[in-house]
């Protein structure tokens, strides 16, 4: 049925350049106390207005961008046995959360000169002003934090994940974790041959907590004292039940 409407859009559109018609699972995902993760599905079709072109092929490329945070990256040097902090890098702003997937390989969907230009891969998304004036490797932090980032998911390259069938109609998910920072999700599709962009899409999804997250979020903002309190007494409680059941348990 999504596929239908997509082709309806399609031919009910006025003929301009090739461009997208989107869809999305989900324009709103709900953080809960329960939540693990939520899977976008993204589907789309592409208008045109001339013929399929034969050579270099269409590729898509989808990228969602979680808020900009700015972030210290520090690397720690070990003196007299000891692991200690050393020189740091400021990070002007960092996506909490960067997804990537192509049609193709990196290297046959875009190009430097684009890549530059709309700042889709991953190193180009993180800005960091000033960087060769607080450290003589700056690049070399951004590494490591892109590294820690992929390994904890934050950051994710899924290349050929996105099913492009006959240059038209395509279609990918992209697997969110349970660690999302709230806010506005930026989501992009551009359309490449030989590496250039053609066009590109963009729309955004809503990230929120909800229940009991949201109200303890709110809380922890406008009254941080009352949330004090609270932790606290939920912190004695947790201990006091404890300590009974192992009282009731050595009793038995």
């Amino acid at each position: 049925m999504r596929w239908l409407l997509l082709i309806l859009t399609l031919l009910a559109a006025p003929l301009r350049a090739e461009e997208v018609v989107l869809g999305l699972s989900r324009d709103q995902v709900s953080i809960s106390t329960n939540f693990d993760g939520s899977e976008i599905i993204l589907y789309g079709a592409i208008k045109r207005e001339e013929p399929i072109a034969q050579a270099p092929p269409l590729q898509v490329i989808v990228t969602i961008s979680g808020p900009l945070e700015p972030i210290t990256v520090r690397r720690k040097d070990r003196i007299l046995g000891i692991w200690v902090n050393a020189d740091s890098l400021n990070v002007s702003a960092a996506p909490s959360f960067y997804a990537i997937a192509t049609s193709a390989p990196w290297e046959e969907v875009l190009n430097e000169a684009d890549d530059l230009r709309h700042t889709i891969s991953i190193p180009r998304a993180i800005r960091s002003v000033g960087a060769w004036s607080q450290v003589a490797n700056p690049q070399a932090f951004i590494n490591a934090l892109i590294r820690i980032r992929m390994d904890n998911g934050l950051y994710v390259l899924n290349e050929g994940a996105v099913d492009l069938k006959e240059a038209t109609l395509f279609n990918t998910a992209i697997q969110m974790p349970a660690n999302l920072t709230e806010g506005e999700y930026a989501t992009r599709i551009f359309l490449t041959r030989g590496g250039k962009v053609v066009s590109h899409y963009e729309t955004s999804i809503d990230v929120r907590k909800v229940g009991l997250e949201r109200w303890l979020f709110n809380l922890s903002r406008q009254q941080p004292l009352a949330y004090g309190l609270l932790s606290l007494a939920i912190a004695i409680a947790a201990g006091w039940g404890a300590s009974a059941a192992f009282r009731l348990l050595r009793s038995g």
